[in-house]
């Protein structure tokens, strides 16, 4: 494969207005925002839920790993199903999904259909996210992609900021069913922003399921994303731990902790976008930095905790790893050649693959005696494992 194949692609579907791409961007945001919202804010009310649901707070984190698979399969799955749907339908119809996936969590009678319907709303989630990259990318001049699929991770870090407070808010004051009730009304807005903002574009010439499909006998889309899987792993192995980090070895206390945590959010803002045109001027480097940068900062941990200053300065760092994303969306798209609705898709499914590994090699780490600030290492061994991936990536692509 010729290595330049990897940065050169275009997207495969051809822009109708240039003069929409603001609007259509911060329509996607908009949905980005309702989708980040709703993933993240159930995180604050695990108590209130498992008090309303006769549950222990355990019983009630499963939700979130219910999520979490939907997101996996959903990816995947949609966006096979779907592929030859225009791309203003199916982000329409994705994000009508989660509206109703939301509003029915928020009448959920039990603990078990909670699952379930916590499970139905993460089903679009990889999807809208892969097909929104493929529109804002599509609207932008070639070399602004990155750039433009940064702007519409924008709604998603910045759901981090301002939604999930917000809907935590309104879950403490009204109960934790007001929150999805939130979430589910922004992602409706969102449909409509959708609808009127979005020009028509229709799939791909010869977009098929088996097409999609195609992408899985790629081995450039699987080390991509196994770079994602792997390399952004360690992030959720400090950030899964972060709470108890902060009061049992910083001494902060737990009052303190949301002020700490607002600045992780202020970094994956601000990462986003800085990783996005870095990814414009140079995507292979900017992926090998940002995994660089990632060890640094991780290993950092062990070394910041017992110090409020420095920890709370590298919390923010550690926000800033999300600069990766933006970069793996766009090489996903160019390795998978005619199949990008499913590769595009796939990159969120990684990151949440990433949540997984990254939370339970922390917790192994933690149960084996070495500490809290033990998840500072595995997620620098993460890092490191992750440039190993990209190395071996980049190698196979400068093979005939």
């Amino acid at each position: 494969m010729n290595p330049a194949s990897l940065t050169a692609t275009a997207p495969l579907d051809a822009p109708h207005d240039r003069a929409s791409f603001w609007p259509a961007v911060i329509s996607l945001g908009v949905g980005g925002f309702a989708i980040g919202t709703g993933e993240f804010v159930i995180m604050g009310l695990l108590p209130d839920v498992a008090t309303d649901l006769g549950v222990t707070i355990p019983q009630a984190g499963h939700v979130i790993s219910a999520y979490a698979l939907g997101v996996v399969i959903g990816a995947p799955l949609l966006a096979v199903l779907a592929a030859n749907w225009s791309r203003r339908s199916l982000l329409v119809a994705l994000m009508a999904l989660f509206a109703v996936g939301n509003l029915a969590s928020a009448m959920a009678p039990g603990y078990l259909s909670l699952n379930l319907l916590r499970f139905i709303a993460a089903l679009p989630h990889g999807t809208y996210f892969g097909v929104a990259a493929l529109v804002a990318a599509a609207l932008a001049p070639p070399e602004r992609r990155a750039s433009a699929v940064g702007l519409v991770m924008c709604g998603l870090t910045s759901a981090t900021l301002v939604g999930v407070p917000l809907a935590a808010w309104l879950g403490q004051h009204f109960g934790w069913r007001a929150a999805f009730v939130l979430v589910g009304a922004i992602a409706a807005v969102a449909c409509v922003l959708i609808w009127r903002s979005v020009p028509k574009m229709p799939a791909a010439h010869g977009a098929s399921p088996m097409r999609e499909l195609g992408a899985l006998a790629r081995p450039q889309v699987w080390l991509t994303l196994g770079i994602g899987a792997i390399g952004f792993g360690g992030m959720f192995a400090v950030f899964s731990y972060i709470k108890p980090l902060l009061t049992e070895v910083t001494g902060l206390s737990v009052a303190a902790v949301p002020l700490v945590l607002s600045l992780f959010g202020l970094g994956m803002f601000i990462g986003n976008l800085v990783g996005s045109r870095l990814a414009d001027r140079s995507l292979n480097r900017t992926i090998g930095g940002v995994l660089v940068w990632n060890a640094i900062v991780l290993g950092a941990v062990v070394l910041t905790a017992p110090n409020v200053a420095a920890i709370s300065l590298n919390v923010f760092f550690v926000g800033t790893i999300v600069a990766i994303a933006p970069a793996l969306q766009i090489r996903l798209m160019d390795v998978a050649g005619d199949a990008q609705t499913l590769a595009a898709a796939l990159n969120h499914s990684a990151f949440n693959l990433a949540n997984a590994l990254g939370a339970w090699l922390g917790g192994v780490a933690i149960s084996a005696g070495f500490g809290w600030t033990s998840t500072g290492w595995v997620g620098a061994l993460l890092a490191v494992a992750g440039m190993g991936v990209f190395a071996a990536s980049l190698r196979t692509a400068r093979q005939p």
